[in-house]
């Protein structure tokens, strides 16, 4: 009882600081100043987080399907987000907010087809969760306005100079920006994976200690 009680905060705490993180990182869930040119990057923090705590949560569990579960609480958090931002004046349809619900939906997937299988999780379900969630993402903000135009056509002059929307850079370091998101994420999603498999040995290790 100890361990689990222990767990749970764990779980909410990488759940919050997951959604603030992606918040933070700039301008993907109000995706403004560098449109494409910063997709990768945006992407690449989101796949730590989905990577790292999804996977703690599942192996924490046992059970397959609670990765999605997992997805489905920061889903929440990032809708809340949305509607903090239509609060200050920003059309709704501007503010885009990440898709973590089907890339967590894989890597349940890659739990139960491996018969949860602890090493089979961190290999093939973060390579699928670094390929599919930039493509997902793309797919999502090919859905709404057009950010950067809605940004000049309601400026917000109470905000801070990062959040005042700039000329983009568009294609300036690459021309694919779905592909090198999901190239560099299936990497490194691999090792964000693991990290999580491994924040959950160390907690219960720490528990009974």
């Amino acid at each position: 009882l100890a361990r689990r009680c222990t767990h749970y905060p764990f779980i909410v705490v990488v759940a919050v600081n997951s959604t603030l993180l992606t918040i933070n990182t700039g301008d993907y869930i109000f995706y403004t100043d560098w449109a494409w040119t910063s997709y990768t990057v945006f992407s690449i923090g989101n796949i730590l987080m989905i990577s790292v705590g999804a996977t703690y949560y599942l192996l924490f569990t046992g059970v397959p399907g609670t990765a999605s579960y997992y997805g489905l609480i920061m889903q929440g958090y990032t809708w809340v987000a949305k509607g903090a931002w239509f609060a200050l004046g920003y059309p709704y349809d501007f503010i885009v907010t990440p898709m973590w619900i089907p890339s967590c939906m894989l890597l349940d997937l890659a739990y139960w087809a491996s018969k949860k299988n602890k090493h089979s999780l961190i290999l093939f379900g973060g390579v699928l969760v670094g390929m599919s969630f930039p493509l997902f993402n793309m797919v999502n903000l090919l859905t709404v306005a057009d950010p950067l135009e809605t940004a000049f056509k309601y400026p917000r002059p109470t905000l801070p100079p990062y959040m005042v929307p700039i000329e983009p850079q568009v294609g300036k370091f690459y021309n694919s920006p779905v592909a090198l998101g999901a190239g560099t994420g299936a990497v490194l999603a691999v090792t964000f994976t693991a990290l999580g498999a491994k924040l959950n040995t160390w907690t219960y290790r720490w528990m009974a200690a």
